[in-house]
């Protein structure tokens, strides 16, 4: 990661924060105490920024510069959230279509998924605020830009956000290769959120139990599970396939 996406030291990042600059995630030194850093954590409070408490070893790896024990990360966009974006759909008469990730880690997968979704019209882009990919330089150069052009919500819940979802009138579909439903049976023409899952462990059970309907896609292979960036593309092609035939 370039010099110019990170900031260094305690002073710089509190005049970071106070200039309103977008703050992806924040690492602290596990034992890092003193004024300034009660000032700092003062500062972040309530501002919905990760922080992660880690070895002084991490932090120099990272850079050689005086961190101060304190090293954070800017975001190339300003996170939005979801309950903002939802009502603004239905105002102006569009039908939500809303893919949710759930636990992605994979910068390279989030990027393509990120590019599909702006090229088919997807509203927004749901992620957990935290054990998840975030929006960094390097995701939106694999998404050739398009995280630049469609919203991204960081949600500090992803069972809050489905559970919201539906309140909304949304239908939640997971994609689960162990589903016996296969994708094409569902009806998208609704408001619908695609739930994907992590690339090892799939879709959390406790979003998965929020999930009103659970899709496949057919596999001829020895392979368990496709890539979760082409499971996504095949799901959000099929949204704009039934989409466009009504």
């Amino acid at each position: 990661m370039e010099h110019n996406d990170m900031i260094f030291g305690i002073r710089a990042l509190l005049e970071a924060v106070d200039a309103g600059k977008e703050i992806d995630k924040i690492l602290v030194k596990k034992d890092l105490q003193g004024e300034l850093a009660q000032e700092l954590f003062a500062a972040i409070k309530g501002l919905d920024i990760p922080v992660q408490r880690v070895p002084i070893e991490k932090l120099n790896r990272i850079t050689r510069k005086n961190h101060q024990g304190v090293i954070a990360f800017i975001s190339p966009v300003a996170y939005q959230h979801i309950d903002n974006i939802v009502p603004s759909l239905y105002e102006v008469g569009k039908v939500p279509f809303i893919v949710l990730l759930d636990g992605l880690t994979d910068v390279r997968n989030f990027g393509a998924i990120a590019r599909t979704c702006e090229c088919a019209g997807v509203d927004a882009i749901v992620i957990p605020e935290r054990g998840s990919v975030s929006v960094t330089a390097d995701a939106v150069k694999t998404s050739a830009g398009a995280l630049l052009h469609i919203p991204v919500c960081r949600e500090r819940s992803i069972a809050d956000t489905l559970q919201y979802l539906q309140e909304c009138g949304i239908k939640i579909v997971a994609a689960s290769e162990k589903a016996s439903v296969a994708y094409t049976a569902e009806d998208y023409t609704t408001p619908i959120a695609i739930v994907m899952g992590a690339e090892d462990v799939g879709i959390s059970p406790q979003a998965m139990r929020l999930c009103e309907a659970q899709v496949a896609l057919p596999q001829k292979g020895r392979i368990g599970s496709l890539n979760v960036s082409v499971a996504a593309g095949v799901m959000i092609y099929e949204v704009l396939r039934q989409r466009s035939a009504e």
